[in-house]
């Protein structure tokens, strides 16, 4: 087994892409890196390039064509992330809203028991910095609905900062996951919990991207709506 893996998806991140790359790859413990680019026309694939001779295997590049979905970004992480036998696979944004320094404890939670752990940013009050009230409450509500609707204890269930250990993905039938924007995080912790694996929410400081451009857009929230509904009728089986 290779240890830790963080799989980081990104769409026009020139500002920010190595800045992120020298902070997870700087941490101690040995963690490694698999930027996932849906075709940035800023260049940030090829300044992921200009560090791999730097950094060596525990940098990794998947180019892919147009911009295909942040879901279907980390469906193929986790499949890489599988086929190269990590032990522990994280997601994170590439833009700082994440703090890197948070990893070993998103880490650490799984490593004391839990099957997959998420960076909550509403398990220990409102934690998010600079985000205009509209979109806070819109997202703190979001996960409000999903608990009502899918009867499941998780306060962030959007989040998508979150360890996984390799048995969660290992489990959970990747080619089944139907939701491909931010419903896609609802989707994967739902399927852990049903599936019955532990899941803990360790408490993070959200803060607004300070360089680059949101990704956000009303589709995306519809498509959870629906989907969550979706969700709550479909019956969760693990991978054979």
């Amino acid at each position: 087994m290779k240890g830790k893996l963080v799989i980081i998806p990104t769409y026009n991140e020139i500002e920010n892409v190595q800045k992120i790359i020298r902070a997870v790859l700087g941490l101690e413990g040995e963690f490694s890196v698999l930027i996932i680019d849906d075709g940035s026309p800023d260049g940030t694939a090829a300044a992921v390039e200009e560090l791999i001779p730097e950094f060596g295997e525990r940098l990794n590049l998947i180019r892919r064509e147009g911009k295909l979905g942040l879901g279907t970004a980390y469906l193929t992480g986790f499949r890489w992330a599988l086929e190269h036998g990590y032990d522990y696979v994280f997601e994170m944004d590439a833009d700082f809203s994440h703090d890197p320094a948070d990893l070993p404890r998103l880490l650490a939670a799984c490593e004391g028991g839990a099957d997959l752990a998420v960076g909550s940013r509403y398990s220990d009050g409102v934690s998010v910095v600079n985000w205009p009230i509209g979109r806070i409450l819109m997202s703190y509500f979001a996960s409000v609905y999903v608990r009502k609707t899918l009867g499941v204890r998780i306060f962030d269930s959007t989040a998508g900062f979150v360890c996984y250990s390799r048995r969660v993905l290992e489990a959970i039938d990747l080619d089944a996951v139907e939701m491909k924007g931010y419903g896609f995080q609802i989707e994967m912790k739902y399927s852990a919990v049903k599936l019955g694996f532990r899941l803990a929410e360790v408490p993070v400081i959200f803060v607004n991207r300070k360089e680059g451009t949101s990704k956000m857009s009303g589709s995306i929230f519809g498509e959870a709506f629906w989907g969550v509904i979706k969700l709550r009728f479909r019956k969760i089986r693990r991978k054979e």
